[in-house]
């Protein structure tokens, strides 16, 4: 009993981390940035993996607000919560990385995490609907510092409801396991 009280409850953090790697290696696949119009560049970057953990988040929020398991909808938001934790530790890391200053790191996280919760809002109202809301939110946000072609954005737009209906057939104890991988797309180029 006394033991119980000195253990730290396991919030998730395990299976966020590898979640996350899973997200980000998949956001770095060189050919959305050769063959799809991503820009190569930190913006781009950061979008990318925006992308790929909102589609974690999505199907760990669906899972804990599921109302017919109380320890796994709170396992599913803590995992979600670890996620965006670990999504933004590495967000900050980097930024010391790349030399920001420690006075303007806080303030640029601030911006980004602003920003992830934009992109984030408009990807799941656009994937809500079948119309070209998901093209407008892709062209302001994943391709916002470049002008691309149509091809790129619909191409994009394609991708991201594929994932979306892939994670979707996920089954609860992979997700929460951390036993996830994104769809291959055969002849798209994501075909690892």
């Amino acid at each position: 009993m006394l033991k119980n009280l000195f253990c730290k409850r396991d919030r998730g953090d395990d299976v966020a981390h590898a979640l996350y790697l899973i997200a980000v290696a998949q956001a770095r696949q060189p050919m959305f940035y050769r063959d799809h119009g991503i820009p190569d560049s930190v913006d781009g970057r950061f979008d990318m993996i925006v992308m790929h953990v909102f589609l974690l988040l999505r199907l760990l929020n669906k899972l804990a607000r599921q109302g017919t398991a109380p320890r796994r909808n709170e396992r599913a938001s803590d995992i979600a919560q670890a996620l965006f934790d670990a999504m933004f530790g590495d967000m900050d890391r980097s930024l010391r990385e790349m030399g920001v200053s420690d006075i303007a790191v806080g303030k640029r996280v601030k911006h980004m995490a602003k920003a992830f919760y934009g992109r984030v809002a408009a990807y799941d109202e656009a994937l809500a609907e079948p119309g070209e809301l998901l093209s407008k939110a892709l062209r302001r946000n994943l391709f916002g510092t470049v002008v691309p072609t149509p091809s790129h954005v619909e191409m994009m737009a394609d991708y991201l409801r594929y994932q979306a209906r892939h994670m979707a057939s996920i089954s609860e104890a992979q997700l929460l396991s951390g036993d996830v991988q994104f769809a291959l797309w055969p002849g798209k180029g994501v075909d690892r």
